[in-house]
């Protein structure tokens, strides 16, 4: 199996400075455990902090040379065509630019592939060719998922810690640096405003209740509410929505 791991230059929470990102070093971590033969891709101006990446498990780095403000999209996407990986792994989100996690998908929609997001666990499937996913969903759930190769997939921080770092590791490790595609970012057509902290709701008391049930009606926020099927039947499953439509009044 040929895995590709997508890289991207990342700052430290707290310091700021050029740093790997923590969920891609995770991606490693899972390349690694899942064996063959595992690729890290970058494309930027310069490598960084970078190579500390191969100290934690990545064998072999390419770096594709753009310029400051060129898109990595076009880069990737032919390396990626070229390399012809089975696998491509890529952190949920960035660290410390413009933050977005779109990259993954668009290079999913341009390469055709189909995407499976917040992975935490990753294992060779039941037929040759795919592959056993284990999806990170909110409330701490999980769901296993079987997706047929070649195919993209994210990566969650709730997955396995990075690899230790090893310096023999770093020092045999083998940099690749070719130059990019050069492709200017697409003009932004999003809309930026202040932030303004949207009001809470609260929680409404039943009639009747006491003066301690009101007090804590009004100082609580109001529950999302909602019900956690797990592997429920198409039928129960069915119910479920049909009683929440009808609960909202979608449905009379």
């Amino acid at each position: 199996m040929r895995i590709a791991v997508l890289l991207s230059a990342g700052r430290h929470r707290v310091s700021a400075h050029p740093a790997p990102v923590p969920v891609e070093l995770q991606a490693i971590r899972l390349a690694a455990e899942l064996g063959g033969e595992t690729f890290g891709l970058h494309a930027g101006p310069a490598i960084g902090p970078l190579h500390d990446t191969l100290g934690h498990g990545l064998p072999r780095l390419t770096h594709l040379r753009l310029a400051e403000n060129d898109d990595p999209a076009p880069s990737l996407a032919d390396a990626l065509r070229e390399g012809a990986f089975d696998l491509v792994l890529a952190g949920r989100s960035g660290q410390g630019g413009e933050d977005a996690g779109l990259l993954p998908y668009a290079l999913a929609r341009t390469l055709g592939l189909p995407i499976v997001a917040d992975a935490v666990a990753l294992a060779e499937g039941p037929q040759p060719g795919t592959l056993r996913v284990e999806q990170a969903l909110p409330r701490g759930a999980r769901r296993r998922l079987v997706i047929r190769l070649p195919a993209l997939v994210t990566v969650h921080p709730a997955a396995p810690a990075p690899l230790p770092f090893a310096f023999a590791a770093a020092r045999r490790g083998d940099v690749e640096t070719r130059p990019g595609i050069a492709a200017a970012c697409a003009p932004s057509e999003m809309e930026e405003r202040p932030y303004r902290p949207r009001p809470k709701l609260i929680a409404k008391a039943a009639g009747g209740a006491s003066a301690a049930e009101r007090l804590k009606a009004a100082t609580e926020s109001a529950s999302g509410g909602g019900k956690l099927l797990v592997e429920p039947t198409p039928d129960n499953a069915a119910r479920a929505i049909l009683a929440h439509l009808r609960e909202i009044g979608v449905l009379a």
